[in-house]
């Protein structure tokens, strides 16, 4: 017997595209009727430093991400944030911190941007790599159609 459980929390992608955006406006539009959390997710990380040598200006990831997060919740949102949203920064590499979120999120839900060698029959690393491996369904939004 299938067993119905309750969508409590998604966990939303964020990286400041158009995909990204389109992914929040899917995922709250699912989380309303169900009185569920939408958590905004936008991560960063440090570049990898190679043999010592550290570029100028790599600082400050942390606050340019914040700020494309929020960036991208307003433009999904316009300039009052929905009470069921929650705006989670998060470090480290998205495939990985993605996957890590899955265990407690009852969905994830990605945008797609498009992007890929055979029209729209391949996804990106992050989406992928959350599609095989995610503890939860996930949803893939793609990029809205430019008029």
């Amino acid at each position: 017997m299938n067993e119905v459980r309750d969508v409590r929390t998604i966990v939303v992608g964020v990286d400041g595209s158009e995909a990204s955006v389109e992914a929040l406006r899917h995922a709250q539009g699912l989380a309303v009727p169900l009185s569920a959390k939408v958590v905004a997710l936008a991560c960063w990380d440090y570049p990898p430093v190679y043999d010592g040598y550290v570029a100028v200006g790599i600082d400050d990831f942390d606050v340019r991400a914040g700020e494309i997060l929020n960036e991208a919740v307003a433009k999904a949102f316009g300039p009052e944030t929905p009470g069921n949203v929650e705006v989670r920064l998060s470090q480290g590499h998205p495939r990985h911190v993605l996957i890590e979120e899955s265990k407690s999120a009852d969905m994830l839900v990605l945008g797609r941007r498009g992007h890929g060698g055979f029209g729209g029959l391949l996804l990106g690393s992050v989406s992928s790599a959350c599609v095989a491996h995610a503890h939860c369904p996930v949803l893939v939004v793609h990029s809205p159609e430019k008029a």
